[in-house]
């Protein structure tokens, strides 16, 4: 099967750079997050063979610092920023009728426990958890209670550098993370006592900037500034998330760091595909790799765009949309968000 990847458009607005670009689950919106401390959203819309996207409203958030991440509920009603400031903000829109969206966005809640910086906040695939990390070397895990209530349930402390990422398991309420310590973490709940760190994955030779797992739940994908990306599985034969991980593939090709790894569920692509995944970093540059199951995971980078962004890449981020296609939004130290 043949891939390519097509600049469909360009958005700026942005003052500075641009850390995050994400689509909502559940509304036609995508969403982007800066250095300038503002929040972008985008509404869009199906025209002939692509999509179009125009501004819906600017969030100027209350942090002091970057936003450096954000992350839709599942339900799109929600979104959540992290700042280099150590807070969390929750906005929710403030107008609009049943189905439209809306141009006003109020922070409901602002969340605070960490020293320093915030990198990274996660939904977990029920919104009944939110998982933030920081430069303080903390994970911190929150329930989500009703009128925007966060209580924490849990500090994990597992390694001894800056945590970069945090990602939640598709289906399953497994979190993993991602650090300057060259390593991730893998974490689940014990009912009887408190969250606990089950696996450390060791492979990347610095730090890891990115994991996230398969639509599937099969895999753990990670990026890092040793230009890699490494695919995980678990050990076990049983396919038990529970227990070691081991690497069964590397991907190679990126000239510099790689900050950026998104997946897309391949079940309209072809039979013996996993996913496709997508991956962006410091070259400027948008990978495209096919990921092939077969009783032996390879993969093969089938697209690419070369120099998609005057400068680092920071996110990407895919979006399906069925028979329409997949459209990929990715964000750069150039202030842009672009979508392929």
């Amino acid at each position: 099967m043949t891939y390519s990847l097509r600049l469909v458009s360009t958005l700026a607005g942005h003052d500075q750079r641009v850390w995050q670009a994400k689509w909502n689950p559940a509304a036609k919106l995508l969403a982007s997050c800066s250095a300038d401390r503002t929040v972008r959203l985008y509404q869009y819309a199906r025209k002939e063979s692509t999509i179009t996207l125009d501004l819906a409203t600017v969030i100027d958030t209350s942090h002091r610092r970057s936003v450096r991440s954000i992350a839709w509920a599942p339900s799109g009603k929600l979104l959540a920023t992290a700042s280099f400031d150590s807070t969390i903000g929750i906005w929710e829109g403030a107008n609009g009728l049943a189905g439209s969206v809306p141009t006003e966005w109020e922070c409901s809640s602002t969340i605070e426990g960490h020293e320093n910086e915030c990198k990274c906040v996660s939904y977990s695939s029920t919104g009944t958890l939110l998982a933030t990390c920081g430069r303080d070397k903390s994970v911190w895990i929150w329930e989500v209670q009703p009128d925007s209530e966060f209580d924490c349930i849990s500090v994990l402390m597992e390694h001894t550098q800056d945590v970069k990422c945090v990602a939640w398991h598709p289906t399953a309420e497994v979190l993993v993370s991602a650090s300057y310590d060259n390593t991730l973490k893998l974490y689940m709940d014990d009912p009887a006592d408190d969250w606990y760190c089950f696996a450390t994955l060791k492979g990347h030779t610095s730090t890891v900037w990115c994991a996230t797992f398969s639509p599937c739940g099969k895999y753990l994908a990670s990026c890092s500034d040793d230009e890699s990306i490494i695919i995980w599985q678990p050990t076990g034969d049983d396919g038990g998330l529970i227990g070691e991980w081991k690497e069964i593939c590397r991907l190679a090709g990126h000239t510099g760091p790689v900050f950026s790894i998104s997946w897309t569920a391949a079940g309209h692509i072809n039979k013996d595909s996993v996913t496709l995944l997508a991956s962006g970093g410091t070259d400027g540059s948008v990978y495209l790799w096919e990921i092939k199951s077969g009783g032996t995971i390879m993969a093969e980078r089938v697209a690419s765009i070369e120099q998609a962004h005057d400068a680092d890449i920071n996110s990407v981020d895919w979006l399906e949309m069925g028979d329409d296609g997949l459209y990929l939004a990715s964000a750069g130290d150039d202030g842009l968000v672009k979508n392929f």
